[in-house]
């Protein structure tokens, strides 16, 4: 039995796919990115299709914060006009399945295209399952973050306690990459673990969801506040320089905070909502960039001192 494929669709009219022997899907549509990452934030889906039917809507995507969030779970597809070799390469370094140039994008190939990038991004998470750690920080992956907090949630649900989940993005990757070297940038990424693991408890967890973002399962605190005032201090101390290859690099920080159980009781439910939150505050840091959503939980904690929990 074929399972159904719950798409989302974003852009131009969604073609008929309720008669492909590639189905079924179950389609839900919106007009923009901003709707489209509200949507991932409210719930997942297998499959993401952005329809880039303007001129400058290309380079706009590449730049689209939750497009790191988007490609964690679901397959992204992407539509446009004339895909050029350079754009599409980026694409795929950010985690785009599949580009289709529009000319060609009938529901037939549309239905054939999604099935088998699902199928693929099914295939990729399996593969990181079996790897349990981040090559490139030494940190548990994404897939393994999701397999312990299961674990914890379900004991919490036996022995209830308060815990709480940060997510961490960086923006600033990038810029290390184009100027130092992919190489500086995976040394940066290291230095940047190194530094928020120094900054907790041993029994907190820390992982890496992405190549820009860290999460941090508290597994127990005593007060709400609490994991705002962590992630609030985590943030500040990733805004401050890193030496890497004899340059001076820093990075800007945005943050997302779920708590166990007001926000969910599911692991996936409690990543997607700080995930979805950190995408999309604005970041803070290199040279006075406001993050406007935590920007005063953010001077507190700096008021507070480098104390952790």
């Amino acid at each position: 039995m074929i399972l159904p494929l719950h798409v989302l669709w974003v852009g131009a009219e969604t073609p008929d796919l309720s008669t492909s022997e590639y189905g079924p899907f179950t389609i839900d549509s919106c007009d923009s990115l901003e709707a489209a990452a509200q949507a991932l934030r409210d719930r997942a889906h297998d499959a993401l299709v952005l329809c880039l039917d303007r001129p400058g809507l290309g380079p706009a995507l590449a730049d689209w914060q939750s497009l790191s969030h988007a490609v964690l779970d679901a397959a992204v597809v992407v539509l446009m006009p004339d895909p050029n070799p350079a754009l599409a390469l980026q694409l795929t370094q950010r985690g785009v399945q599949d580009l289709l140039p529009t000319p060609q994008a009938d529901a037939a190939t549309v239905a054939r295209v999604l099935r088998l990038a699902s199928e693929r991004k099914r295939l990729e998470r399996s593969a990181r399952k079996a790897y349990a750690t981040d090559l490139s920080t030494g940190l548990p992956n994404h897939a393994q973050l999701l397999e312990h907090m299961t674990h914890l949630l379900a004991l919490r649900e036996r022995e209830p306690a308060p815990m709480a989940l940060l997510v961490l993005r960086v923006e600033g990757l990038s810029t290390t990459e184009r100027a130092l070297g992919s190489e500086a940038a995976n040394v940066l990424r290291r230095k940047l673990a190194v530094r928020v693991r120094a900054g907790l408890r041993a029994s907190d967890v820390v992982a890496s969801i992405g190549n820009d973002a860290f999460a941090v399962l508290l597994a127990w605190i005593d007060a709400p506040r609490d994991a705002m005032r962590v992630a609030a201090k985590l943030a500040l101390s990733l805004q401050q320089p890193l030496n890497v290859a004899g340059h001076p690099q820093t990075v800007a920080v945005a943050f997302g905070v779920s708590q166990y159980p007001e926000h969910g009781r599911q692991a996936d439910e409690l990543l997607r909502r700080a995930l979805g939150q950190a995408t999309a505050t604005v970041p803070v840091g290199r040279g006075g960039y406001a993050n406007r959503v935590e920007r005063g939980a953010v001077t507190a904690a700096n008021d507070e001192g480098p104390e952790t929990l």
